[in-house]
């Protein structure tokens, strides 16, 4: 095989299909291997790289990264059907249906306050606005769970209140084994703590022209589902990663971390690099392994790593003792990527390795990590603020926050 045929280097166009985007995937990747390997052979002969090769690994890790966000985006959009194309619907939702059309196409309200009075219901919040049909709210936060990884990861609460309260016994509960007819001892008083989630507003304003409303053909409800889905997950996964809890739900990475050997409750625990802003020069991957071991193994079982691409980029070139990537492709389209074993989540709002960053976190999200929403989307049409386009004010309320702190783990690029 020639060096021109083993090496792609350059980005192909967009594909057309999620099949071709997958093999134009794979093809990068199984050149990235070659001139991985390459660099690797330099380095052990002449202990150093050559800087040819050095620049086409550079470029050729990029093409994978970006060949892998085409297949994405393909992904994305595959998972994104129209609405109400001729499903059945029962006589209240498709009363509800029809009066929300009328309201988004021409600013009518009646149907959607007789609906509302015939329910008893506070649909209409103090700044105005109305409930979306279930069917585009479940729509919705169908489409945000695909382009948000903690979403997808991560235990999702309803609830109809401002604040989901949970108690817990950090010690556990008191339990132990007894004969058939032995008196049962009192176990000592729990001590018990209370987590709090308030749910925080999101909000996304879509515009529409007149035209636009008008026709007939249009779906209204897929069109305000497809305007606010990708921006809503983008939110939403930037603070569960990072938001400071400050009028958006607290991120996993704002929580203090400890080193692995100390931790306690309340606390991520951290497992070291050994060297400010980088892997160390032996061995890296035995920090990756060590942090996969710091997991409780009913943990462990369910765990995903989580990191962004420049990151996945830098562990990508890692192989084990007897030659073997450690990070595997996925075995098809729509499937997670691995490393040593274990699913791979993308999340661009983990930062860059850098010193003292936690750029890889690894854990049982669903058990560590609460996303609570509340129930319901409201729309607030604005014909007058941005004539002659009218604005769509759509808002949701959504918290979060780690309920289980032994759960998640991170690496930490520091000394110690």
């Amino acid at each position: 095989m020639t060096e021109q045929m083993r090496v792609a280097p350059e980005v192909k166009a967009v594909p057309d299909t999620v099949t071709a985007a997958f093999e134009d995937f794979m093809e990068a990747f199984e050149a990235f291997k070659d001139v991985n390997d390459k660099r690797l052979g330099e380095i052990e002969e002449k202990l150093s790289a050559d800087v040819v090769t050095r620049d086409k690994m550079d470029r050729i890790n990029r093409a994978v990264d970006d060949n892998k966000k085409s297949l994405d985006q393909l992904l994305l959009k595959k998972a994104r059907p129209a609405l109400g194309s001729g499903r059945d619907v029962g006589p209240e939702a498709a009363e509800h249906k029809a009066a929300f059309d009328a309201y988004i196409r021409r600013g009518d309200e009646q149907g959607l306050r007789e609906l509302e009075a015939k329910a008893f219901s506070g649909s209409a919040g103090a700044d105005g606005g109305y409930l979306v049909p279930p069917e585009t709210d479940n729509e919705i936060g169908r489409r945000v769970s695909v382009v948000s990884p903690m979403r997808a990861l991560s235990t999702v609460r309803m609830v109809s209140g401002a604040v989901l309260k949970k108690p817990f016994a950090a010690a556990g509960l008191a339990t132990g084994w007894v004969s058939e007819t032995a008196a049962r001892p009192q176990t000592d008083t729990p001590q018990l703590s209370e987590l709090t989630f308030p749910t925080m507003e999101l909000y996304a304003m879509p515009a529409a022209t007149q035209a636009l409303l008008d026709d007939a053909a249009v779906d209204i409800e897929a069109w305000i589902a497809g305007e606010v889905d990708v921006v809503f997950a983008e939110q939403e996964g930037d603070a569960f990663v990072r938001g400071d809890g400050v009028n958006k739900p607290k991120g996993f990475l704002s929580y203090p971390t400890i080193a692995e050997e100390d931790w306690a409750w309340g606390s991520l625990g951290h497992v070291a690099t050994g060297v400010a802003g980088a892997f160390k020069a032996a061995n890296p991957s035995d920090t990756l392994v060590d942090v996969i071991y710091a997991l409780k193994a009913k943990h462990r079982q369910n765990a995903t790593f989580m990191m962004n691409r420049r990151t996945q980029a830098e562990v990508r070139k890692f192989k084990d003792a007897d030659g073997n990537y450690l990070w595997r492709p996925p075995a098809s389209a729509g499937q997670a990527a691995s490393l040593i074993g274990f699913p791979v989540a993308e999340a661009e709002e983990m930062p860059d390795i850098a010193a003292n960053a936690t750029a890889i976190a690894f854990g049982d999200f669903r058990s560590g990590y609460l996303v609570v929403d509340r129930a319901g989307v409201r729309i607030l049409r604005d014909p007058y603020s941005a004539k002659p386009y009218v604005l769509f004010y759509t808002t949701k309320r959504v918290g979060g926050g780690v309920q289980n702190f032994e759960a998640i783990k991170v690496v930490k690029f520091s000394a110690n």
